[in-house]
């Protein structure tokens, strides 16, 4: 299933809403696609979409929750990429 947060993070002088889905990264592009969520709004786990798509999210079937419950639900999905695990750019050639 796709869940939503609430648009609070601001960023680009708009607010910003989580979308996340508790089955597959796959699961979750489809619907990003559907959504019109471009890739680059995607960050290891979920995509970061505007306020003003949340509606349309909720339309197109996603289920609002917590940002909290956004961390639980990936976790529990074993989904969740933390920050420090992501891979960084590697060094630049010498």
């Amino acid at each position: 299933m796709i869940h939503v947060d609430s648009p609070v993070w601001p960023a680009h002088g708009r607010l910003w809403a989580h979308l996340v889905s508790d089955v597959s990264l796959a699961e979750l592009h489809v619907f990003a696609e559907m959504l019109g969520a471009p890739r680059r709004g995607f960050d290891r786990d979920h995509y970061d979409i505007p306020a003003e798509r949340v509606p349309v999210a909720l339309w197109l079937g996603a289920r609002h929750t917590t940002s909290r419950d956004i961390a639980r639900l990936l976790r529990a999905a074993n989904l969740r990429i933390p920050k420090h695990l992501t891979r960084a750019s590697p060094p630049p050639p010498r």
